[in-house]
């Protein structure tokens, strides 16, 4: 998992915009603060679609680029966004929990029409990116 960094942007009642230093062209929009971690997962997804993965530049080294001061400048923040990339391969785990969980997470997974392995998975996910 990698995390990169965001430039979170707003002017007055506007949407958030969002851009990746790391990653030219890589940008999203989102209408209020609970709804970034949903889009930037969103506009990664696409942008590693078409482009081989980029390894993240430290914090220091961003803060320190003239577009990146300018932005904070204007009133941007900087926020670091976890990104899990997909590899296809599915893998066994072997995991203990308590017996009444794992019944309450397969009646849930069941209710939801899912697998337990893909109810895990989603909670997983949710849980690390915020979507």
């Amino acid at each position: 998992m990698r995390y990169y960094t965001a430039v979170v942007h707003q002017e007055g009642d506007s949407a958030f915009g969002l851009s990746f230093p790391d990653l030219p062209g890589c940008f999203a929009a989102a209408e209020d603060w609970e709804e970034i971690p949903e889009k930037v997962s969103e506009a990664l997804d696409l942008y590693f679609e078409d482009s081989e993965t980029v390894e993240p530049r430290p914090l220091n080294v961003l803060r320190a680029l003239p577009e990146v001061q300018e932005a904070l400048g204007e009133g941007a923040t900087l926020m670091a966004v976890p990104y899990i990339a997909p590899d296809g391969t599915q893998v066994r785990a072997n995991i203990s929990l308590d017996r009444g969980l794992l019944r309450a997470i397969d009646e849930t997974a069941q209710a939801r029409r899912m697998s337990r392995s893909a109810f895990l998975a989603a909670l997983a996910r949710r849980e690390i990116t915020g979507v």
